[in-house]
């Protein structure tokens, strides 16, 4: 059926709001604006949808837009900016899954389609059905509901023949199509047990690269999905989507100097004993921690996932402007993998009101670690661990790390003496210039400023 022309300009229009929504979210300073713009174009997008002529079960589609549209508002003003991640995760997934779900509507119907709409039915299916069932461990684990990481026997031998299986009952369903519902139903429990073998045995240090993926799997299921329905809004939508989540994930692995293969399939271990690490923990308390800072010159704060975790981002930034009145230069340094998703940290500080030009990414501010003061290190762990630089035998080997070891004193705020999510000790803790501050971030940096408030 041959849409009618402001059916077509308005999807093609939606999804030219999309690319600028998606340009304006590449800075922080502009991604509220790319986001509102983006949301424009979804909405002309499923209004233009609306008036095709002939479409059917507008009542049901009504329902199901007001029915996802409240559960989707909600928990957006519900959800913590520390929950943010498992919520992204989500998303990917439900992304992923309607794009199955489309395809497996269209098998099901038994239309006849080329041999190249059918491939790429089969394609956005099987993406489309692991990104749903991975992301949905993905949720779960960062949402605490999975509390380690489970690994089969022969894990990737598993992962390699569940993959097979599913390309050869994907094959199998474009050369019989239309394809028996036998058929379908495999594929799809394959596909989707296959979501759940790949992701189950990641841990929480590959986490951020892992929703990256998914992302990226989204995007091009809903691209491929949008060809088969014909769909120009889908397609642009779901092809760019998928693009950017590819370089994401690419720029993502390369930050922890890790192949994606390697992440995917290998768990990250230590393969030795690792490095002796010579000397010991010492510890430092808030007044001490708050006069190394408040008579330092220039002071960089490292922000990891145990800030997000306490909660303590508005601690923190009424701790920097403090500093700050008192002449103190404050710089945020940002690893890429920082937290547990891409711009975990820095959506974190932004929400605080820390100002995008006070916040650099590790190779704006790595050589600046040298003629610093004091570093401060806020639940951070394994992207400050000089290890990384050293020890062949670590996990983390080669990652490229912040270089907090080279100012002249480094303050870590820490709940306990546990490792981070790579299991590996850091050597950083035990270094003569380095104190610990034992406690939840949020408490910590309130005691450091009422030390601070109290030395004028």
């Amino acid at each position: 059926m041959t849409l009618p022309i402001y059916v077509q300009g308005a999807w093609y229009l939606g999804a030219l709001l999309f690319i600028f929504g998606l340009k304006g979210m590449g800075s922080p300073a502009s991604a509220r604006k790319g986001i509102v713009i983006a949301g424009y174009g979804m909405l002309l997008a499923i209004a233009a949808t609306f008036l095709i002529p002939g479409l059917q079960n507008l009542a049901l589609m009504a329902l199901a837009l007001v029915v996802g549209g409240a559960v989707a508002w909600i928990s957006g003003k519900k959800v913590k900016m520390t929950d943010m991640p498992q919520m992204v995760a989500i998303y990917n997934g439900m992304g992923g899954g309607a794009a199955a779900a489309i395809a497996a509507i269209e098998f099901a119907k038994g239309d006849a389609h080329s041999v190249v709409t059918t491939i790429l039915a089969v394609l956005g299916a099987l993406i489309g059905a692991v990104s749903f069932t991975g992301s949905c461990v993905a949720w779960a684990k960062l949402q605490g509901v999975l509390k380690k990481a489970h690994r089969l026997p022969a894990q990737n031998a598993v992962n390699v023949v569940l993959a097979l299986v599913a390309v050869g009952l994907g094959a199998a369903m474009v050369v019989l199509a239309p394809a028996q519902p036998e058929l379908i139903f495999g594929f799809f429990a394959i596909a989707l047990v296959l979501g759940l073998i790949v992701t189950l045995p990641i841990g929480g240090a590959d986490m951020p690269v892992v929703i990256s993926l998914f992302n990226a799997f989204t995007g091009l299921a809903v691209g491929f999905e949008g060809y088969v329905l014909g769909n120009p809004a889908l397609i642009i939508a779901g092809i760019v989507v998928g693009a950017a989540g590819t370089l994401l994930t690419q720029l993502m692995a390369k930050a922890m100097n890790r192949p994606l293969s390697n992440i995917l399939f290998t768990p990250m271990v230590a393969s030795g004993p690792g490095e002796a690490i010579s000397g010991s923990m010492k510890e430092v308390g808030a007044i001490d921690a708050a006069a190394m800072m408040r008579y330092a010159s220039k002071v960089i704060i490292v922000p990891g996932y145990g800030m997000a975790v306490a909660h303590a981002q508005h601690k923190v930034w009424e701790m920097t402007a403090l500093l700050e009145e008192a002449g103190v230069e404050v710089k945020f340094a940002i690893h890429p993998v920082a937290g547990r998703m891409p711009g975990h940290m820095n959506v974190l500080l932004a929400e605080a009101g820390v100002p995008y030009d006070k916040i650099f990414d590790l190779e704006e501010i790595n050589g600046e670690f040298g003629q610093a003061d004091v570093a401060l290190i806020i639940g951070a762990n394994d992207v400050v661990n000089p290890t990384a630089r050293t020890d062949k035998s670590s996990p983390i080997y080669g990652m490229p790390i912040l270089n907090a070891d080279m100012a002249q004193n480094v303050i870590v705020i820490k709940r306990g003496k546990g490792t981070g999510y790579s299991g590996v000790e850091n050597a950083l803790f035990y270094t003569d210039n380095c104190r610990m501050l034992y406690g939840d971030a949020q408490p910590m940096a309130g005691e450091i400023i009422q030390q601070l408030k109290a030395m004028g």
